[in-house]
């Protein structure tokens, strides 16, 4: 299929494409933008589970740090990424392979908005994030 038309009509370029695939007529398949949209479903993938983290870090961050304001809201949040990421990583098991660089990525992103949600300086926090994935999804983990 003509470039086009990707470009043109995606989803009914994507229509075609499912019918395509179905009927086992790959020599017509447009395989080259079928590929590079897996690759970003994939990536979509990703940037779901550093975005879960980060909100979960900022959440314990401030938890930790602001204990004077604790309250129900926060607890909610942190119950409810510490849900989300569980079955996001049940149904996405190969993302383990990337949890070190995706924790990493959303401490950073955690903090930037830690130091803007509490007032605290970007070096009140540690350098690098102080729990593992393991601690962080524990449900009975709420740091002091």
């Amino acid at each position: 299929m003509p470039r086009k038309v990707y470009d043109r009509d995606y989803y009914g370029w994507a229509v075609d494409q499912a019918a395509l695939l179905r009927a086992g007529r790959l020599a017509q398949a447009d395989i080259e933008h079928i590929a590079e949209e897996i690759e970003s479903i994939g990536k979509g993938e990703k940037r779901e589970l550093v975005s879960r983290l980060a909100v979960l870090l900022l959440h314990l961050q401030k938890w930790r740090f602001q204990p004077m304001l604790r309250g129900p809201s926060w607890r909610a949040t942190i119950r409810v990424q510490r849900r989300d990421l569980a079955v996001h990583m049940r149904d996405n098991p190969s993302l383990k392979s990337v949890l070190g660089e995706a924790i990493e990525q959303a401490y950073g992103n955690a903090i930037i908005e830690a130091e803007a949600e509490t007032g605290l300086p970007e070096a009140s926090y540690p350098a690098g994030c102080p729990w593992g994935f393991e601690q962080m999804m524990d449900p009975e983990f709420w740091p002091d």
